[in-house]
C-alpha cells in the first residue's frame, strides 16, 4: 500500500508537475534507474547463490567433496542484495508498515504521521550509513578477513552494505523533500 507521495511510477510527471527543483528530479530519475538495474543484478546474484549452494550440497553428497568457500560466498550474494536493492523496495513503498492508524487518521493527519516517520526513517538510515561506512573503513585498513580458510575481505560486506543504506538513505530523503514540497504548495 502507498502511502503519500509515490515517487515510484510516474513520479519524473508529478515532480515536473509540481515545479519540483531540478537536482531533485535529476536525483529521482538517477536514482529510479540505478534502483532498476541493481535490481536486475540482484536478481541474477540470487540465482547464484541458490546455484552455489545447491552445487555444495550436491558436491557433498554425490561426491562426498566439501566446499569451504560456498558459505561465505552465499551470505555476501545474500547481503548484497539486501542491502543494495532497500531503495528500490523504498521507492515502492514496499517495507513493511504498520497501516492500522492510516486508516483512522484523517488524510491531513495521516500525511503528517507519514512525513514524520519517513523523517525519522531518514535519521535511522543515515546513521547506520555512517556506522557501516566506518566498519568498511576499519575493515579496509586493517585488512580483517573473515576466520574461514577461504578468508574473504570482511571490506566486501561491509562496503555492500554502506553503499545500500546510502542509496536507501538517498531514497528516503528524495522521499522527504518531495513531500516537503508537496505541502508547500498547498
Amino acid at each position: 500500500m502507498s502511502h503519500g507521495l509515490d515517487l515510484g511510477h510516474g513520479a519524473q510527471a508529478r515532480a515536473e508537475a509540481t515545479h519540483a527543483p531540478p537536482l531533485l528530479v535529476a536525483a529521482h530519475g538517477l536514482l529510479r534507474r540505478a534502483n532498476r538495474l541493481i535490481l536486475a543484478l540482484g536478481s541474477i546474484a540470487l540465482v547464484a547463490a541458490s546455484l552455489i549452494l545447491s552445487y555444495s550440497v550436491v558436491s557433498r553428497f554425490f561426491f562426498h567433496a566439501p566446499t569451504y568457500w560456498q558459505d561465505e560466498a552465499s551470505v555476501f550474494l545474500l547481503v548484497g542484495v539486501t542491502f543494495m536493492t532497500a531503495a528500490f523496495v523504498q521507492s515502492q513503498r514496499g517495507h513493511v508498515a504498520i497501516d492500522a492508524l492510516a486508516h483512522m487518521l484523517p488524510p491531513g493527519l495521516n500525511r503528517v504521521r507519514q512525513f514524520v516517520v519517513d523523517l525519522f526513517s531518514f535519521a535511522f538510515c543515515a546513521f547506520f550509513t555512517w556506522k557501516s561506512f566506518t566498519l568498511w573503513h576499519e575493515a579496509w585498513v586493517d585488512g580483517q578477513v573473515t576466520s574461514s580458510t577461504w578468508a574473504p575481505p570482511l571490506s566486501i560486506p561491509y562496503g555492500v552494505m554502506t553503499a545500500g543504506m546510502g542509496l536507501l538513505s538517498l531514497q528516503i530523503l528524495i522521499q522527504v523533500l518531495a513531500g516537503l514540497l508537496e505541502r508547500v504548495e498547498r
